[in-house]
């Protein structure tokens, strides 16, 4: 449970570094040129709401054309909107991300809010993985323990009796549990990752708020904030995670108990 709650925590507080480095890390990966234009071809509101950068114009004119012909009596019709939102704003195609990066450009366009957007999914993620790797970590020492306490004569009364673990062995089992924690937590991980990657302006979320805009996917999805189109892609990358997150592990419980070793006997 302590897991848990410090995972929770632990994804309060870090969600906006975590924005600002993923998008950072995308723009320097796509080599996308600034969508800026060298005139401005916005109006002064326009520049306020979107900061650094300019609608199409012909895509603009489209929408308004196409939006005239629609039949008032439409039978649907904030159903269809919500299919199409930036056809209801007349605003364009979205930002891109890669000129939505920086904290001030965030909180400009997006809102404050936008700095812990993934929210639901980044909190499952890391109470998912502290859960999971302490309680993992917890299971596999007390399993060494009795291991190691087999044939003592006489039995061991308490864990202390035992004496100590090898460091190599403690740190081997912190760097499975951290394994173990990666793969349940990805398809967390990734629905996060995509969520950051999205740019939704301020005036877009308050259309969504008026038109009393659902949340797609069944009760799991909505509650946990993944997206139903990206099914197919959550458990992309997870050999590479769990990688990471096991050999980190291992490498700081291992660096800790040297530590304290050479501490100790220094």
């Amino acid at each position: 449970m302590a897991g848990f709650v410090a995972g929770a925590t632990e994804s309060l507080v870090s969600s906006p570094f975590e924005l600002i480095k993923l998008r950072a890390q995308v723009t320097s990966a796509s080599h996308v040129p600034s969508s800026t234009p060298s005139a401005k071809a916005a109006s002064p509101f326009i520049e306020r709401l979107l900061r650094g950068y300019s609608p199409n114009k012909s895509v603009l004119n489209d929408y308004v054309s196409l939006l005239s012909t629609l039949n008032s009596k439409h039978p649907n019709m904030v159903g269809a909107l919500q299919e199409y939102p930036w056809m209801m704003t007349g605003s364009g195609k979205p930002p891109s991300v890669c000129d939505v990066k920086r904290p001030l450009d965030i909180v400009s366009l997006e809102g404050w809010k936008a700095l812990w957007r993934g929210f639901r999914s980044g909190v499952v993620r890391d109470s998912f993985f502290g859960g999971l790797f302490f309680s993992t970590w917890q299971f596999l020492h007390q399993a060494m323990l009795d291991w190691k306490a087999v044939g003592m004569d006489p039995p061991p009364r308490s864990n202390e009796e035992v004496g100590p673990l090898s460091p190599v062995a403690v740190s081997l089992a912190a760097g499975f549990s951290g394994v173990v924690a990666a793969a349940a937590s990805h398809c967390f991980d990734t629905a996060k990752s995509r969520s950051q990657c999205t740019v939704i302006p301020k005036y877009v979320a308050m259309e969504r708020r008026l038109l009393k805009w659902s949340r797609p996917g069944n009760r799991f999805e909505r509650y946990t904030g993944i997206h139903p189109a990206d099914r197919i892609i959550l458990f992309h990358g997870i050999w590479p995670r769990m990688a990471r997150s096991g050999i980190s592990s291992f490498l700081i419980v291992g660096g800790y108990y040297l530590f304290i070793d050479q501490l100790v006997s220094g």
